[in-house]
């Protein structure tokens, strides 16, 4: 497992990842993007921003980079990156399929994304991401898997998901909506020859929706790693759209309401790296703080009341506009 790369790591950042989807690509759905990202959101403008936080997260000791097909260029300014730095050696490479980019660079385009995890498309995208990751890819993760998706019971992409593992490559999945404990429990169930076929579960999970939680422990239980997504709940969880109580403990703290919205998710035992989003070096800055926060009971319980019911979470993230 690549992961186990991470074993060795001692670094208090070191189970905080990045991920590049609201750098890879000129529009989405986080708050506060006409603040975060240049007015000229120019594919070089994204790439320079891409490879500054790259390094400003490798210099603070991230070491797991998580980018997909569908974010726009992530793919190629992450292997831009890697292909500068030839002495970075000791990241973990994840990406995903199943959804294809279709905005065509724009932030007002009619779709942006289309999903199919067909073999189909595993077969198309698999090529293009090999062609820009090659052998760094260390984790290729189905895109977005909800409990009716064909790829929990296609047979024909198990076996080629399954020839891919044999050849080095983890194999994993990632979640979304308000029935993700339903896929996260079907997708374990999934076998090869009798053996499991994912080695890793990606999962929304934050202060505001935490029905997958658990669901992922049993993930983590049966030996997968556990990524999570989302810790910021697409910038709700941020100054100033944060909820006044988490308000009032990230002030108790002296930290950011973003230190603290991740540090709910990292103090959850089964979480094996959770993903920043940010958009800004200070923003990466600030996320990375969540390693040192120490919430006491009575913090956890009042952020337990913010807590929303996962099928209004998950209407209310699909009113955000894409920027």
């Amino acid at each position: 497992m690549p992961f186990a790369r991470l074993a060795s790591a001692t670094t208090p950042t070191c189970h905080i990842g990045l991920g590049l989807a609201a750098v890879g690509r000129p529009g989405y759905i986080n708050l506060g993007r006409e603040r975060d990202l240049p007015p000229e959101r120019s594919v070089a403008a994204l790439r320079e921003r891409t490879h500054e936080l790259l390094d400003a997260a490798y210099a603070q000791g991230v070491r797991y980079f998580d980018v997909a097909r569908s974010y726009g260029r992530s793919e190629e300014f992450l292997a831009e990156w890697l292909g500068a730095h030839p002495e970075v050696d000791d990241v973990v490479v994840g990406s995903k399929w199943g959804y294809t980019y279709t905005a065509d660079w724009s932030t007002d385009a009619e779709r942006h994304e289309v999903k199919d995890h067909t073999p189909a498309t595993y077969e198309r995208q698999r090529v293009e991401t090999d062609a820009l990751l090659g052998d760094r890819l260390d984790l290729y993760q189905i895109h977005s898997v909800t409990p009716d998706s064909p790829a929990l019971t296609d047979a024909k992409l198990h076996a080629r998901l399954a020839e891919a593992a044999a050849e080095g490559l983890s194999i994993g999945f990632s979640t979304s909506g308000p029935a993700q404990a339903d896929a996260i429990r079907a997708a374990l169930a999934v076998t090869v020859d009798g053996e499991p076929l994912f080695r890793t579960v990606q999962s929304t999970y934050n202060a505001l929706e935490t029905s997958a939680g658990p669901a992922l422990a049993e993930a983590h239980d049966a030996g997968l790693t556990v990524i999570v997504k989302e810790g910021m709940a697409n910038g709700r969880l941020a100054d100033p759209h944060a909820p006044a109580m988490l308000k009032a403990v990230a002030e108790e703290t002296s930290l950011g309401c973003d230190a603290v919205a991740l540090a709910l998710v990292l103090r959850q035992p089964w979480a094996g790296v959770v993903l920043s989003g940010a958009a800004t070096a200070t923003q990466l800055a600030s996320n990375l703080h969540a390693a040192v926060v120490d919430l006491d009971d009575d913090q956890l319980a009042r952020l337990a009341l913010v807590v929303e019911e996962p099928r209004a979470y998950w209407e209310r993230r699909g009113q955000l506009p894409w920027h």
